[in-house]
């Protein structure tokens, strides 16, 4: 890999801001001062330090966000706050990019990475990956809407969804509020939403928990983020 190339990759600045890193003689390869950017090293063996602190090439990064409400899930925006604008500058390496999406009032659970082959793995259909939110609904959820949600329902506007499991937490009918947990395999447009829409009931809040082995840190509060265990990178692999 080209010197200047590690160096974008490892966040240090554009290719542009790369070149002037090298010609103020900061980056030293091996021990030894390097102002070249067509330089080929090792990514993996070779020692590249900036003002001598070691950079340490990542081809992948892996963050688990928790998305606070009024953020779009997308990498930029030129008047909403984005999910991307959450992550610290140091670590928002170039490509990274959220999978999926949750709508703006929506919280919880957000993977955010660069590896691409993950995020299609996930997001296909035909993995069947599950999904699981907690929300609090208008209305009062009964074992007849958990055995309805089992089945494929028909939205408003003729879309069919896969059978979800739902799960009554509580049913307060003075107060005329449900608290649910509900799990999916698919990734409609507005689908919890719309789901209980049909039924004449309305969300009122909605978080994602789990996102197939991934589930929410409870010790991530609203707009924070962590990245991944090695373990949990490992699980969220996806095998045929």
């Amino acid at each position: 890999m080209r010197l200047d190339k590690f160096l974008a990759e490892c966040n240090q600045g554009t290719r542009s801001e790369v070149k002037v890193l090298l010609k103020s003689k900061r980056v030293t390869v091996n021990g030894v001062t390097e102002n070249s950017g067509k330089r080929q090293i090792n990514e993996f063996s070779d020692v590249v330090c900036l003002d001598k602190k070691k950079l340490t090439y990542q081809s992948f990064v892996y963050y688990m966000l928790n998305k606070p409400k009024n953020v779009i899930t997308a990498t930029e925006d030129s008047v909403q706050k984005t999910v991307l604008d959450l992550i610290d500058k140091k670590d928002r390496i170039k490509g990274l990019f959220p999978v999926g999406r949750l709508d703006k009032d929506t919280t919880g659970l957000v993977l955010l990475t660069n590896d691409g082959a993950l995020a299609h793995d996930l997001l296909a259909p035909k993995k069947h990956v599950e999904k699981v939110y907690e929300a609090k609904i208008e209305g009062i959820v009964t074992e007849a809407e958990v055995e309805l949600f089992s089945k494929p329902i028909e939205l408003k506007n003729g879309e069919v969804t896969k059978p979800s499991r739902l799960v009554v937490r509580k049913a307060d009918e003075d107060a005329g509020m449900s608290e649910i947990e509900i799990t999916i395999s698919e990734g409609k447009y507005h689908q919890i939403k719309r789901m209980f829409a049909s039924t004449g009931m309305h969300v009122l809040e909605l978080k994602r928990l789990k996102m197939g082995s991934l589930e929410l840190d409870d010790r991530l509060d609203p707009g924070k983020y962590r990245a991944l265990t090695q373990t949990e990178i490992e699980e969220l692999k996806i095998r045929d």
